[in-house]
């Protein structure tokens, strides 16, 4: 994906301007719907909590379980709603791979505490502390840490969602500088190969023309040796011929010589 496609997914909610003439960044739809989860939590450990005390002082509390069971249901609804958008956005590289852990991390955290609130609710157990300390955190706010976080990374901790989004841009940022050099140190990789299979080819030509010369050379070399066998044959048979023809003529000269 080019650095252009990746930037326009982080940025896919856009900027819009300011009454200023500046350029903000529309809030992530993922921290807006998981503070509303949390709020969700919070009011049902609150109602809970309400049930509980009506309970003990033997008053109704009908009304109130019907409400609570109606919160539980959306606060299911809502962490599906996370999971599919948590997933979205680091299948689509909106987010770094850091982030997508912290935004895990979170989710997790508030699975587990409607695994608690739910068995709060059936009166498996004491309340659980964290209802408790939920009620005197007043719930999780943009800017503070959140108090569910339990092990929030150093580079993050207390920055604002804002503050958190403009982290991952310049990490985007070098990470996308680090993938240019990456391209163009493997663009002259690409051509030095192609540069390599080039000469390459050519030496192989220049081995198919010296081997189709060797060939050439050897056939004429078996001609001439041809030739020179035949002409050697040839010269032997003609001295053979030369000297009975000497021989002849030492007889006829000596049967016709006068004797004395």
């Amino acid at each position: 994906m080019s650095r252009a496609g990746r930037r326009s997914q982080l940025l896919q909610a856009g900027s819009v301007r300011g009454a200023g003439g500046d350029c903000r960044m529309a809030p992530d739809p993922w921290f807006s719907t998981y503070d509303s989860t949390c709020q969700i939590a919070q009011e049902i450990a609150e109602k809970i909590q309400q049930r509980n005390q009506y309970e003990r002082n033997g008053e109704s509390t009908t009304k109130l379980t019907v409400t609570i069971r109606a919160l539980l249901q959306n606060l299911k609804e809502k962490i599906a709603l996370l999971k599919d958008l948590l997933l979205r956005a680091v299948s689509t590289h909106q987010i770094t791979q850091l982030e997508g852990d912290r935004r895990q991390n979170l989710l997790d955290d508030l699975v587990t505490r409607e695994r608690l609130l739910l068995a709060s609710f059936k009166n498996e157990g004491a309340e659980p502390d964290l209802i408790r300390s939920s009620l005197m955190t007043g719930g999780a706010k943009r800017g503070v840490p959140n108090p569910w976080l339990l092990e929030e990374p150093e580079e993050t901790r207390g920055l604002g969602f804002d503050e958190i989004r403009q982290q991952q841009q310049k990490i985007i940022q070098e990470q996308d500088a680090g993938l240019d050099a990456l391209s163009s140190i493997i663009s002259r990789q690409k051509q030095m190969g192609q540069e390599i299979g080039n000469e390459l080819d050519e030496q192989n030509e220049i081995i198919d023309d010296l081997a189709n010369l060797v060939e050439n050379t050897d056939e004429k070399l078996r001609t001439e040796t041809r030739r020179v066998t035949m002409v050697d044959r040839k010269s032997t048979s003609c001295g053979m011929i030369m000297v009975i023809l000497l021989l002849l003529v030492a007889i006829v000269v000596v049967a016709v010589w006068p004797t004395k």
